[in-house]
C-alpha cells in the first residue's frame, strides 16, 4: 500500500515536470513564431516606407519642375513688361525733349517781344513827357495844378448830381414805402383796436364819512405811519371831503395798500396789529392777481410754453404805467400788432407775438435791477432760455442796436404805432413844454435854418431855411441831420416828423 502510494506519487509528479515541459517548448515555439511574424511586419514596413520615400520624392520633383516653369514664365512676363515701359519711358524723354525745344525757342520769343515792348514803353514815356511838357507851356500850369482844378470841377458836379439822385431815390422809395406802410399798418389797425386807460401815480380811497380820517391817522399818527411804513406809500390826508390819497410810483405797493386800507375801514378795527394783518393779506391777493393776470395775458395772446417767472413779470405790469399808458396793454397790443403786420409780410407770426408781449419785460421790475428796461429784458429773456431771436428783438425794440431780423424790425415799429396814437399817453405839461422847446432849438442850430416851429403836439416840425444859402439838395441833407440829431439828443414817445421848407417869392409892384 506505501509501495503503492509512492509509485503514483512519483507518477505525478513526472506527470506536472512533463506538463512543464510541454508548456515551455509550447511558449518557445510561440516565442519563435511571433519573432517570425515580427520580422516579415517590419520587412513589409520598410518595404512600403521605401516606396512611400519614392513616390514622395517624385511628387516633390514634379512640384519643383512645376514651380520653376511657374517662375520662368513669370519672369518672362515681368521681362516683356519692363521691356514695354522702357520703350514708354524712352517715348515720354523724347516728347518731353520735343516740347523743351519748343518752350525754349518759345521763351526766346518772349525775351525778344519784351525788349522790343521795354523799347517802345521808353518811348512812349519819352513822347508823353514831351507832350506834358508841350501842354504845360500852353496851358501855363503845371501837372498837378491842372489835376486839382480838374478834380475839383469833378467833385461839384458829382457831388450835385449825387444830391440830386439822392433827393429823387428819398422821393421815389418814400413815396414807395409810404403807401405799403400805410396799407399794412391800417390793416393791421382795423384788425386789432384796443382802449387805453391812462394811469396815474396816485390811487384814491373813499371814506365813509371824515371822522375815519381820525381814525386812520390813529393815536399820535401811529397807525398812518404803521401803514406807511409796511406798504412804502405816502397817505395823504387833507382837506378832500371823505376821501384819502395814496401816492407812489410803485403801483404794486400802492394797489397792495388800497386793498388793506379798504378792508380796514370795511373791518372797522384800525390798529398796527391789525394794519399788518391786512397788509399780509393784500400783498398775497396782489401776487395771486399778478400771477392769474400773467397767465390770463399768455394765453389771450396765444404764447405757449413762457416760463413760470416770466408770466409773473407779466402780470406785474398790469400795474406799470409809461406816460400814464398801461404797460400790460400796451405789450398785448405790441404783441398783436407785431404778428398781424407779421402775417401781412410772411414774417414769422410766432417770433413776432412773442417778443412783442415780453419786449418791455424789463419794466417790471427796473426799479430793482441797475439799468435800462431794455437790457433788463433781454437778460431776463436770455435768463429764462427765450430764443436767440426774441432776446434779439428785445434788446433793438429802441434802437440801442440796429435789428438784423425782420420780426426785430416789426415789434420796433409795433411798438411805435403803440405808443404814438393819440390818447395812448400823456406827460406832464411842462415836459412837454421843454420838449417842444428843446425839438425847436435843435433845429435852430444848424446853419441856413431861418425859424424851426414844433407842431401836431410834437409829433411834426416844420423848418424854415433861407433860400438864399439852402439849395433844393441841402434842404434833404439838412432834414436827415436834424432827424438824426432829434434821434440821439431827445428822449420822446412815438416819432417825430421833419419837414424842411425852403420857399422862394418875387415881389414886385406895378406903378
Amino acid at each position: 500500500m506505501r509501495i503503492e502510494s509512492w509509485i503514483n506519487i512519483i507518477f505525478i509528479l513526472l506527470g506536472f515536470a512533463g506538463g512543464l515541459v510541454f508548456q515551455k517548448i509550447k511558449a518557445i515555439m510561440s516565442l519563435r513564431s511571433a519573432e517570425d511574424t515580427a520580422k516579415m511586419l517590419l520587412q513589409e514596413a520598410e518595404r512600403e516606407a521605401e516606396s512611400t520615400k519614392r513616390e514622395a520624392i517624385l511628387e516633390a520633383k514634379e512640384e519643383a519642375l512645376r514651380i520653376k516653369n511657374d517662375l520662368e514664365k513669370e519672369i518672362r512676363d515681368r521681362r516683356n513688361d519692363i521691356q514695354r515701359l522702357e520703350k514708354r519711358v524712352l517715348q515720354k524723354e523724347e516728347n518731353i525733349d520735343r516740347k523743351t525745344e519748343i518752350l525754349e525757342r518759345k521763351e526766346e520769343n518772349l525775351n525778344k517781344k519784351e525788349t522790343d515792348l521795354e523799347r517802345q514803353r521808353l518811348q512812349l514815356g519819352e513822347l508823353q513827357q514831351q507832350r506834358r511838357e508841350e501842354l504845360e507851356k500852353i496851358s501855363g500850369l503845371t501837372v498837378d495844378q491842372a489835376k486839382d482844378i480838374l478834380f475839383d470841377e469833378l467833385e461839384k458836379e458829382l457831388s450835385q448830381e449825387m444830391a440830386v439822385r439822392v433827393r429823387d431815390y428819398e422821393v421815389k422809395i418814400k413815396d414807395e414805402a409810404d403807401k405799403k406802410a400805410r396799407d399794412i399798418i391800417s390793416t393791421s389797425i382795423q384788425r386789432y383796436a384796443a382802449d387805453h386807460v391812462a394811469e396815474t401815480t396816485v390811487s384814491v380811497v373813499a371814506l365813509p364819512n371824515d371822522e375815519m380820517k381820525g381814525r386812520i391817522i390813529g393815536r399820535e399818527g401811529r397807525n398812518i405811519r404803521a401803514l406807511e411804513t409796511l406798504t412804502g406809500i405816502d397817505l395823504i390826508i387833507d382837506d378832500t371831503p371823505e376821501a384819502v390819497i395814496l401816492s407812489g410810483f410803485d403801483p404794486v405797493r400802492r394797489e397792495v395798500a388800497r386793498l388793506a386800507l379798504e378792508r380796514l375801514i370795511a373791518d372797522g378795527r384800525i390798529h398796527p396789529a391789525r394794519i399788518e394783518e391786512m397788509v399780509e393779506k393784500a400783498r398775497k391777493e396782489v401776487e395771486t392777481v399778478i400771477k392769474e393776470e400773467g397767465e390770463q395775458t399768455a394765453i389771450e395772446v396765444g404764447i405757449p410754453g413762457l416760463h413760470p417767472e416770466l408770466i409773473r413779470l407779466l402780470g406785474r405790469l398790469r400795474y406799470r404805467t409809461s406816460y400814464g399808458q398801461n404797460v400790460l396793454k400796451h405789450s398785448i397790443e405790441v404783441a398783436h400788432l407785431a404778428g398781424l403786420i407779421a402775417a401781412e409780410l410772411g414774417a414769422d407770426v410766432n417770433i413776432a407775438k412773442r417778443a412783442g408781449l415780453l419786449h418791455d419785460i424789463g419794466k417790471a421790475i427796473d426799479h430793482e435791477v441797475e439799468g435800462s428796461h431794455v437790457t433788463i429784458g433781454a437778460d431776463i429773456a436770455k435768463k429764462y432760455r427765450e430764443s436767440a431771436a426774441i432776446i434779439h428783438a428785445i434788446a433793438a425794440h429802441h434802437g440801442d442796436i440796429e435789428p438784423n431780423t425782420v420780426e426785430a424790425a416789426l415789434v420796433q415799429a409795433a411798438d411805435a404805432i403803440s405808443a404814438a396814437r393819440p390818447g395812448a399817453r400823456r406827460e406832464t405839461l411842462e415836459s412837454y413844454i421843454k420838449r417842444l422847446e428843446k425839438l425847436e432849438k435843435i433845429a435852430d442850430s444848424f446853419d441856413g435854418v431861418e425859424k424851426a416851429y414844433a407842431i401836431q403836439a410834437g409829433r411834426e416840425i416844420r423848418i424854415m431855411v433861407k433860400p438864399e444859402k439852402v439849395n433844393d439838395s441841402a434842404a434833404a441833407y439838412i432834414s436827415r441831420e436834424i432827424a438824426k440829431k432829434i434821434e440821439s439828443e431827445l428822449d420822446y414817445p412815438g416819432q417825430i416828423k421833419v419837414m424842411v421848407i425852403r420857399e422862394i417869392r418875387a415881389v414886385e409892384y406895378a406903378k
